[in-house]
């Protein structure tokens, strides 16, 4: 009766930061964990996610759940590199993100790396100029592989060829 999911690309799950937060209360302090994971598939997928639960397992779970239906499709030059340089911009974090020829791998710090090397990205340059908070820094670089466009793009909303925005 029910069909079988597709079982598609195998997900790249990446666990960026787990903290242990706590809430006041009468008696005290509970604790609880709060985790922050992405998920790309290497192909230019990738989403993030956020969970909160008492244990850690538990949280992790939650936060891959999230990442899963928060996944976007990016633009890949060559399956390796972005179309452009773009800033990317969450609460105080800020993100440069810059192509790179062929062989360069992957220049960018711990949270930043994360969301790029599950996306797939293999030769980008970045540069941290804000917050160097890891949940500021996920959500920075999100907004700006979510701001990249394609050239095609580009062309068809000016009204123009390829050749002409290129130069």
């Amino acid at each position: 009766m029910f069909e079988k999911e597709q079982a598609g690309p195998e997900l790249i799950e990446k666990v960026v930061n787990i903290r242990r937060v706590a809430k006041v209360v009468k008696g005290g302090r509970r604790f609880s964990f709060s985790a922050l994971v992405v998920v790309g598939d290497g192909q230019g997928r990738v989403g993030t996610g956020k969970g909160k639960a008492a244990e850690v397992p538990e949280a992790i779970r939650k936060a891959i759940e999230n990442a899963k239906k928060n996944m976007l499709q990016i633009p890949l030059i060559e399956e390796r590199t972005i179309p452009h340089s773009i800033i990317g911009r969450f609460g105080a974090g800020e993100v440069l993100l810059k192509p790179a020829s062929a062989g360069t791998g992957v220049i960018a710090g711990g949270p930043v790396r994360a969301v790029l090397e599950a996306a797939g990205i293999k030769d980008i340059l970045t540069k941290s100029l804000g917050s160097a908070n890891s949940n500021n820094m996920v959500h920075a670089t999100m907004e700006g592989l979510r701001n990249l466009k394609r050239a095609e793009d580009v062309a068809r909303q000016r009204s123009k060829t390829i050749d002409e925005i290129m130069g």
